[in-house]
């Protein structure tokens, strides 16, 4: 086998299922589509394709902005942004169109095509385990369309929640959300305080856990030297594995595809020729490319050696975005399909948080995407007060205004 000298994981709709059934429980565990729902088997065929595309250009503009590991969920970034197309409306709507591959898409088209692919993904494999799940929460004050209301329920299953943003409890429930739908490998979304313009954050939150159909041994995993793109050397854990897999090689890349359950899911494993880059292969990738590479491998007896490791990364995604085609929604937003008085908003972020970690028994992955509507003309910041230091205090009558106690503190212990 040729030495490791750079590793690529791609992910994208082949290694994520999901389960279905009728909505209940909004917004927690396995996303579920309404009984009354109504969609076509292959309408999933609209965005199938269209997700790939996203993740492709993700994972180039964000290599272009960043160096280091780069880790994406672009089916949670998909599904996200599509909550919002949901309410969106003129250029705002375009914008989004544009970015999800999208153009003369029906928001209810979208909708349904959501539907279809989360029932086309289903398993019941009980060594893969998906939960898709997700939210809105809104300020008090602001109220959303029923039409939309009932489009992202049905639809989404998104569990809906008004909130005070001036209330710490605010972002607690929201980071327990994410935390319960990632199984607590995302625990903190949001910060405290919320910011003080803030009107709703539309989440969405993926996470699977999947067994590898062919474990790999832990006695045969040691440390090995493992080439950086500098030249240089880092030593990691090399798990083994000796079986006869689906296997591609070309001039630029060998590729390996490493089964989970019962073979519904891979994780299909890029490694660029010693000639050429890790960076060589993001620039050549693209969905003509994608969709040929997957109809050429062929099953193989080899070896595979492939670093055993975790990861955490955090990526905000306004700038990509505008990169993709979102260029006046972070200024302006029209939301008019989502709440009954929609005015002077924007888009204040799109957040990405994710985590995975490889194994001898598989791998544990999980995303979380937040997209934030902010008003236009802020509001006063909620302030901060932190008596950690020398302070004075009087206890006074509010009618009389008559000071019954005084004290300055230098010690509270």
């Amino acid at each position: 086998m040729k030495k490791l000298v750079h590793l690529l994981f791609i992910t994208g709709l082949i290694t994520i299922v999901a389960g279905c059934g009728n909505a209940q429980d909004a917004g927690s565990g396995n996303m579920q589509i309404a009984d009354q729902v109504e969609y076509g088997e292959t309408d999933y065929e609209l965005i199938a394709e269209a997700n790939n595309v996203l993740g492709m250009k993700l994972l180039k503009d964000l290599s272009a902005r960043e160096e280091g590991n780069i880790f994406v969920s672009p089916t949670s970034l998909y599904m996200a942004l599509a909550m919002v197309y949901n309410g969106a409306d003129g250029a705002t709507k375009d914008e989004i169109a544009k970015v999800l591959e999208a153009e003369g898409l029906a928001p209810e088209e979208m909708n349904k095509a959501n539907a279809s692919l989360v029932t086309k993904l289903a398993s019941d494999s009980e060594d893969i385990e998906l939960n898709i799940a997700n939210s809105i929460w809104v300020k008090e004050g602001y109220t959303f369309l029923e039409s939309f209301t009932e489009s992202s329920q049905d639809y989404y299953n998104a569990r809906i929640e008004t909130i005070d943003i001036m209330d710490p409890a605010s972002a607690d429930a929201i980071n327990d959300w994410v935390s319960d739908a990632t199984n607590a490998k995302i625990k903190e979304m949001v910060s405290k305080p919320l910011p003080g313009n803030l009107v709703a954050v539309l989440l969405n939150a993926i996470y699977f856990n999947g067994a590898w159909q062919f474990p790999f041994s832990e006695e045969a995993t040691e440390e090995r030297p493992f080439h950086l793109s500098d030249g240089s050397t880092a030593q990691v854990p090399l798990m083994t594995l000796r079986q006869e897999l689906s296997y591609l090689e070309t001039e630029n890349f060998q590729a390996v595809s490493l089964p989970y359950g019962e073979g519904e899911m891979n994780m299909h494993v890029f490694l660029p020729a010693e000639n050429s880059s890790l960076d060589d292969f993001k620039a050549s990738i693209n969905n003509e490319e994608w969709t040929e590479w997957m109809t050429g491998f062929e099953m193989k007896q080899g070896t595979v050696m492939l670093p055993k490791f975790e990861l955490e990364y955090e990526v905000i995604l306004n700038d990509t975005l505008k990169d993709l085609g979102m260029e006046t929604a972070f200024n302006s937003v029209d939301l008019s399909k989502m709440f009954e008085a929609s005015s002077g908003l924007f888009i204040s972020e799109v957040k990405q948080k994710s985590f995975i970690n490889v194994s001898e028994e598989g791998t544990e992955a999980a995303a979380a995407t937040s997209v934030s509507v902010g008003e236009s003309a802020p509001a006063e910041p909620p302030f901060e007060l932190t008596v950690d230091r020398p302070f004075f205090f009087a206890i006074t009558d509010e009618e009389t205004g008559v000071i019954l106690f005084m004290g300055s503190i230098e010690n509270p212990a």
